[in-house]
């Protein structure tokens, strides 16, 4: 349901740095060689990452539950030949997986680091399966939102339509971690024991405040906040956030209720403590969705779209690596999600906006068409379909097989659209142009009948006329409550591209500080298909871990 622009109930208060002379002066509570700022993907991969290369690590993570990646659909956006894409019959390639990213990244990265991402896939996916996680191919990969069970690879981006397939052949590269359900819990439980296995201490409800810098504006360590250990309020507050996080997507009022008490708690009964990071800090916590104040200044467009994430998504990590000098990028990007397909007959229909006009490939993937309506039609669009779409629409919906998320609110959005036998009469009912969506079947209908190709792209197969009566219009606008429409922040602190190390406003590295995931400027910061964030989230903390962890190995080394 689409939520009020209220106040950020989550928010961690983050202050200026503690400055010092020297890493003597203070007095440490804790010494570490790294430590790592949240726990989610970016957050595992970079704690295992500095642990196999010998650093004596530290996780703290304020909320505990996994972050974003524990709610999300466990999907790790990989190609280049991996085993289950060969078992599939798919001869995919490094280049042509580059090829097709280029026009999805843009100028997010460099062409050369994407060029390594590219590279590094196959190595990255056999890194998970070596902790445990499991993947698997599929003889006929599918294009969808999400695949139900027995499906773990299948097309989760545009590789196939028009634009995109010219360019780079065609693979599915949308790798599920194999559980039933959304498998994002499996992958974290995964990443999670793996962290347990290498012995890695991980501080729950523990919350990092403030860096602690010195005289040249290196980074020591950070002041962590955190309850006592096993007391009641500890247990209190992880409760309340769980709940918090449980009821969020039906219920968000009443979850933005339950973190203004969990964080009433913290803020009486938390307390200090000074951590010594020798090699340097990681900061993995995540976007900044659930930070309404920030969306409102960097991506007001998307303030009434629904949250996508846990309460961590509030931007703490990019707050605090602010403190410290660092400059942000891409912050006015978000991917917002409008996906129609499935049901697969409603990528027939037309999608149009106040004037009646078509403005994006219905058969896009649903972040393409989400920013589209969001970004040029202030969140307002609507899917027109006929009868014969609607009946077959409905079927798949009832007897296909389709996730509960995916065929309750398209039978309840088919069974409450507005329905007229003419189109000038559908276009009054829904207050768009009679003259416009005229104009726009007309002109679709000439194309589905074999006249032309498609202006938008739209892949032959996919373009069915609009003959039978009555017509529907489906409202998919973001403002629509039955039809959620999610976003996640895309944008973080600059960092270098070859170490994650964060950047101030003159391209200079901040010694001992570094981000990875949605905290940090990625891979997916310019656009998103499913899975790119998780496998950006996990090469660019692994890419972290590795560098916090290079001066030890040095020594090492020299020893």
């Amino acid at each position: 349901m689409s939520e009020p622009r209220s106040r950020s109930p989550a928010a961690l208060p983050v202050l200026e740095p503690l400055r010092v002379q020297s890493a003597e002066d203070p007095d440490w509570a804790h010494v570490v060689d790294v430590l790592v700022v949240g726990f989610g993907a970016a957050g595992a991969a970079a704690a295992l990452s500095a642990k196999e290369r010998g650093s004596d690590v530290l996780l703290i993570d304020r909320f505990g539950h996994g972050g974003a990646t524990a709610k999300s659909g466990g999907v790790v956006y990989a190609g280049g030949g991996t085993p289950q894409q060969q078992a599939a019959g798919y001869a995919d390639t490094p280049e042509a997986m580059f090829h097709y990213l280029q026009r999805e990244v843009g100028d997010a990265v460099r062409p050369e680091t994407l060029r390594r991402f590219c590279e590094e896939s196959r190595g990255l996916l056999a890194w998970l399966e070596s902790l445990g996680a499991k993947f698997q191919s599929h003889p006929a990969p599918p294009k969808t939102s999400y695949p139900k069970n027995g499906v773990y690879l299948y097309y989760s981006g545009n590789e196939a339509i028009s634009g995109f397939a010219e360019h780079a052949k065609p693979a599915p590269r949308g790798h599920r971690t194999v559980d039933k359900g959304l498998s994002g819990h499996r992958l974290f439980a995964v990443l999670r024991a793996a962290v347990e296995r290498a012995q890695i201490p991980v501080w729950r409800q523990s919350a990092a405040r403030r860096l602690v810098l010195d005289a040249q504006g290196q980074v020591l360590g950070a002041e962590v906040w955190q309850f006592e250990p096993g007391s009641a309020e500890q247990l209190r507050f992880e409760r309340l956030i769980r709940w918090a996080d449980t009821v969020h997507n039906v219920l968000p009022g009443l979850a933005d209720h339950l973190r203004r008490r969990a964080c009433a708690l913290e803020a009486r009964e938390a307390r200090p403590r000074l951590v010594r990071a020798r090699q340097g800090v990681v900061l993995s916590t995540g976007g900044f969705i659930f930070n309404r104040e920030m969306l409102g200044q960097h991506a007001p467009k998307y303030l009434a779209n629904m949250r996508l994430g846990t309460s961590g998504c509030e931007g703490s990590g990019i707050r605090l690596g602010l403190t410290a000098g660092g400059q942000v990028g891409q912050m006015d990007k978000v991917s917002a999600w409008r996906f129609i397909n499935p049901p697969t007959p409603w990528v027939e229909g037309v999608v149009v906006n106040q004037q009646g006009l078509r403005f994006c490939n219905e058969g896009s993937y649903g972040a393409r068409l989400g920013v589209a309506m969001c970004e040029q039609q202030q969140g307002q669009a609507w899917l027109v379909l006929d009868r014969a779409q609607r009946r077959r629409a409905r079927r798949e919906a009832l007897f296909g097989g389709l996730w509960s998320f995916q065929a309750i609110p398209a039978l309840l959005l088919m069974l409450v659209a507005p329905r007229a036998r003419t189109l000038d009469a559908l276009a009054s009912k829904i207050k768009v142009s009679a003259a416009g969506l005229t104009q726009t079947v007309a002109a679709y209908n000439a194309v589905a009948n074999g006249q032309g190709e498609d202006p938008l792209g739209k892949a032959a197969a996919a373009c069915r006329a609009l003959r039978q009566p009555p017509f529907a219009a489906l409202n998919i606008s973001v403002t629509n409550p039955g039809f959620p429409c999610p976003a996640i922040t895309l944008g973080g602190l600059r960092v270098d591209e070859d170490s994650g190390v964060v950047l101030d406003a003159q391209g200079r590295p901040i010694r001992g500080l570094y981000a990875a995931g949605r905290a940090a400027v990625g891979i997916a910061s310019n656009g998103y298909v499913s899975g790119l964030s998780l496998a950006d989230c996990l090469w660019s903390g692994r890419r972290a871990g590795r560098a916090a962890a290079a001066p030890v190995l040095r020594k090492a080394e020299a020893a």
